[in-house]
């Protein structure tokens, strides 16, 4: 049996659904910040931070969409960050593959899945 951490909420009003309610938290924290809402593109951020989360580590998620933000923020092209920290993230070297190359080289792995 599989538990989610969260129970899911009731959609609000009228089948507003979660995308809809995302792309309301979008529109309203981005005014709040003074920032144009069609400047946000929040589904390569969801998209990014996914690729952390079952990549790398979930924690790094939000972790990562901050640092999309501060690039961003300093000049550097949305894109372009996606795209990097995607191929960061995808090609990042999963505990399950260090720790069975090491076993495998009769190495000992430490907790965190490197040769020690």
């Amino acid at each position: 049996m599989v538990r989610l951490r969260h129970r899911r909420r009731p959609a609000h009003g009228g089948g507003m659904g979660p995308v809809n309610v995302l792309e309301e938290w979008v529109r309203t924290a981005a005014a709040e910040l003074g920032l144009n809402p069609a400047d946000v593109d929040h589904r390569t951020v969801l998209d990014v931070a996914r690729d952390v989360a079952h990549n790398v580590v979930r924690p790094g998620a939000p972790v990562t969409a901050y640092l999309m933000g501060l690039a961003v923020g300093r000049g550097a092209d949305p894109a372009d960050v996606a795209q990097r920290l995607t191929a960061l993230a995808v090609n990042w070297p999963s505990e399950n593959a260090a720790s069975e190359g090491a076993a495998g080289a009769g190495g000992a792995v430490d907790s965190a899945g490197r040769s020690a």
